[in-house]
């Protein structure tokens, strides 16, 4: 493996970037990378797909109707989408049918939406014949959605980028959204975020989910990982494409590992971004993610002369609000754009350390809203806690079938609540232990598993991913939902893994980072050698210094 990490002062400063709207099943929204867009939900984005069928040795990807084995691919319209997409214009799109459940071959069949988008040099020359899968954060986000982020990184560059709604997702047929849990997620804002209570209201709105979903006739351990992978590879027979290259962000880092120790025969490269490995999936590796987040933030106010004299011992303070808070919480009222609706806010422990995991993604801002929050004034971080949570965009387009199809089968099956807690204790040692309880954006994981009841996955599901395909390891050093040590973990078995730190940045960094784009774009051109001269001209936030 190549492991590259730099921490230079650099030249260029990081621009401020809006909080990340958060939200997957358990509660609070784990590992969501797509950057949901403010404003209403809109009507479906009105990509035309090319009518083109032409089934010769030139015809584009996508333009022929094709069944092989188990699944068949229809060309047709674009997939849903809840608001329109630039960059899907001009896509070719289609559905792949596959078998819901492939132990029951002759069972029900389900529909993913696929959309591919061609490469941006088409017009002047042919692309490269190895398209990108592009595979969603989440569990639970549509790929499809998440065509902007992926074509204005220049992912499309000499490369036709495909985007398939992994089954389950908005635009799939059947989806498993749930949209209860969204509206319990935006209620809880104004609950104490570990108690007792609350988490029976949270398992009550987890089980109305899974009854809703079994009604509809949904077979609820269809919805995984081993089922996904092999729709994937299902789309690449049908498309007739020979070898494909994968850009995983978030959790869909977790489906490419399992893509890549089952179906490694069509792979030439892969891209992981953010990366979560199924062998150490759980609450102890999220409780470890955060610690190092959090480190590297403070680190960087540390090390910046204004914000360290203005905010010293950050570290020490954010501790003891954490422990103050839930010991007493905080009750604020607080209005988000585009309301004049008041809304309640409850800030305790919980809450405190589950915002901060999110709030990596406004570095600039963590020292000002803490020293905020110590003299008395609650409302920036109030206002950012519940915003992603009351966000029109976190509602009704998470999959919180398949979130827990994931978690409840390939997770909590092989991390007991001891262990869970361990990790808790292991990270932050001084937390009250209902805080340590209860894993960052994975509360009451345990108690919601036991009503969803899947069966558990086969044990080989937490194998390490071992092999020779090209794989390009990137994090953040400011990720606080799946840290940067996890890019040497994965590599060490991984014989041709190159590992690369972004410095300052914070969860998925193709999301936020100019450098990083051009490492992902430059390693699908030469997976041997990706580009990363431009880490050297990479400079710390400048962190908001309060009078």
């Amino acid at each position: 493996m190549t492991l590259l990490t730099l921490h230079h002062a650099p030249r260029h400063r990081r621009t401020v970037r809006g909080l990340r709207a958060t939200s997957a099943g358990i509660a609070t929204g784990l590992l969501v990378a797509g950057l949901l867009a403010t404003g209403p939900l809109a009507a479906p984005a009105q990509a035309q797909p090319r009518t083109d069928t032409t089934t010769g040795p030139g015809a584009p990807i996508g333009t022929a109707a094709r069944t092989v084995g188990d699944a068949g691919y229809e060309p047709g319209p674009c997939p849903r989408t809840p608001e329109p997409i630039e960059a899907l214009k001009g896509a070719r799109c289609g559905t792949l049918t596959v078998p819901e459940n492939r132990a029951r071959p002759t069972g029900k069949t389900i529909r993913l939406g696929v959309a591919i988008v061609p490469a941006a040099s088409a017009a002047s020359a042919a692309p490269k014949p190895d398209p990108i899968v592009w595979l969603a954060g989440g569990p639970g986000d549509d790929a499809v959605g998440e065509a902007k982020m992926a074509i204005d990184g220049g992912l499309n560059r000499d490369r036709d980028v495909i985007f398939m709604s992994q089954r389950g997702t908005y635009s799939a047929e059947p989806n498993v959204l749930c949209p209860n849990i969204d509206e319990f997620n935006a209620r809880a804002v104004g609950l104490v975020y570990d108690a007792p209570s609350t988490e029976r209201l949270h398992v009550e709105a987890t089980k109305a989910c899974r009854d809703q979903l079994t009604a509809r006739g949904i077979d609820l351990s269809a919805y995984n990982d081993t089922e996904s992978a092999a729709d994937y590879e299902a789309l690449r027979t049908a498309l007739g494409i020979k070898r494909w290259n994968l850009y995983g962000i978030s959790y869909g880092t977790h489906l490419a590992l399992v893509y890549l120790r089952l179906h490694p025969h069509g792979l030439r490269s892969v891209g992981l971004d953010g990366i979560l490995p199924p062998s150490r999936a759980g609450s102890a590796m999220t409780w470890s993610s955060a610690r190092q987040g959090f480190d590297g933030l403070f680190k960087a106010c540390a090390d910046q002369p204004a914000c360290n004299k203005r905010y010293p011992h950050l570290p020490a303070t954010f501790d003891k609000l954490v422990r103050d808070l839930e010991a007493e919480p905080v009750t604020t009222t607080v209005t988000l754009p585009g309301s004049d609706k008041p809304v309640k806010v409850v800030l305790d422990g919980g809450a405190l350390v589950n915002w901060m995991t999110s709030a990596t993604h406004v570095a600039p801002e963590v020292p000002v809203a803490l020293d905020e929050l110590a003299h008395g004034k609650p409302q920036r971080i109030a206002q950012q806690w519940a915003g992603g949570k009351l966000s029109p965009q976190a509602m009704g387009r998470v999959a919180h079938g398949l979130v827990y199809g994931v978690f409840c089968s390939e997770w909590t099956p092989y991390e007991s609540r001891k262990e869970a807690l361990r990790g808790g204790q292991e990270a932050f040692p001084s937390f009250p232990r209902s805080v340590q309880a209860q894993a960052p954006q994975l509360t009451f994981l345990h108690s919601d598993c036991d009503v969803w009841n899947v069966p558990a996955a086969a044990p080989s599901i937490r194998d390490v991913t071992r092999g020779d395909i090209p794989t390009l390891a990137l994090s953040g050093s400011f990720d606080a939902q799946t840290g940067a040590d996890n890019g040497p973990y994965v590599a060490r078995t991984l014989s041709k893994a190159k590992v690369v730190t972004v410095p300052y940045e914070p969860h998925v960094v193709f999301a936020t980072s100019k450098c990083a784009q051009e490492i992902a774009v430059s390693f699908f051109d030469a997976p041997a050698a990706p580009k990363t001269a431009c880490l050297n001209s990479l400079e710390p936030p400048e962190f908001e210094i309060a009078p």
